[in-house]
């Protein structure tokens, strides 16, 4: 089979452009989106730090907690380095194996992520409206295999898109218009029958976050039914209170995904701000998380400060 008229045969390399539009100011966005990424490593390294040393903490939705942690470290580790490198650096080439791997950690951990705030979503349910039940429907094994089933779902889903990108051979570009490789963005550059990569993306998409965002808002639908038909108003505010921080993170998390999911594909909005927004989804949960979460969450509050007050007092 011959090679069509300006196509690249199985390219070694890829070029990613960084922020279209917006090369001249490079250099002074990388600063920005460094800060959020220390915050976030900053954050959700306390965390992880924090809940599995005190025993009270203990508890799914702590565990789940400390998954999430660890899943905005590998999102942060997997996008942070290369696009820092763009910004200040102009290290703009990567090997093509590298860009399909790096494809598939970072739709991977967001597939993790959301399969996270689903069992986060169900564990606030159970505990405020089956409270007595809790500890009998959320075993140390039934939380090992929601987890497993978390993780599972997005790695084979997932896997399968780099899959489906290396079965086709010619390339009409090797220029991503991007800061990241990103699904969409790696399929434009392919040239040749590419309905099956755009269907099967679409359906990873929707397996995932479309599903899990639908049973996320039925949970919390009747979570508030609950608690608006509890007799008292303390036992009313102090569930709300309990439920703030996960619909603050849930809201967060998936309007900035189906925004970035659906003007890619469907929209017309200016690259620039396509390609900013998709990267803030990506950055600003992992480090607005832990904050939101140890803000919110007395018992983390407390044990930060701890470790603050004690560090002040050695130094003393």
């Amino acid at each position: 089979m011959g090679i069509p008229n300006n196509s690249i045969l199985d390219p070694a390399t890829v070029t990613l452009v960084g922020i279209p539009g917006l090369e001249h100011l490079h250099f002074w966005i990388g600063f920005p989106f460094c800060i959020v990424c220390i915050v976030a490593l900053l954050g959700n390294v306390l965390l992880l730090t924090i809940i599995p040393i005190e025993r009270n903490l203990h508890q799914p939705m702590y565990i789940f907690l400390a998954m999430l942690a660890a899943t905005d470290l590998g999102l942060c580790a997997a996008i942070a380095p290369k696009m820092l490198a763009i910004f200040w650096f102009s290290a703009c080439t990567m090997a093509f194996n590298a860009c399909l791997t790096q494809l598939f950690f970072i739709h991977a951990l967001q597939g993790m992520e959301s399969g996270i705030l689903l069992a986060m979503a169900f564990d606030r349910y159970v505990a405020i409206c089956d409270p007595l039940r809790h500890s009998a429907i959320l075993t140390p094994t039934i939380l090992s295999r929601m987890i497993f089933g978390v993780a599972l779902r997005a790695i084979v889903l997932v896997g399968l898109l780099p899959i489906l990108i290396r079965r086709l051979h010619f390339f009409h570009s090797t220029v991503i218009a991007h800061s990241y490789c990103e699904h969409m963005a790696v399929v434009k550059l392919l040239d040749g029958n590419v309905q099956i990569n755009k269907s099967f993306g679409l359906f990873v998409a929707f397996a995932i976050l479309g599903f899990d965002m639908v049973f996320v808002l039925v949970s919390y639908t009747l979570i508030m039914w609950t608690v608006f038909h509890l007799p008292q108003k303390e036992a009313r505010l102090k569930a709300l209170n309990t439920c703030t921080a996960h619909i603050f993170v849930f809201l967060e998390f998936y309007v900035l995904a189906f925004f970035s999911f659906f003007s890619h594909r469907f929209g017309h909005v200016a690259p620039f701000a396509h390609i900013l927004l998709s990267t803030l989804y990506l950055l600003v949960p992992p480090a607005l998380n832990p904050i939101v979460y140890g803000v919110k969450t007395k018992e983390i509050r407390v044990k930060v400060l701890r470790i603050f007050t004690l560090k002040e007092n050695a130094l003393q």
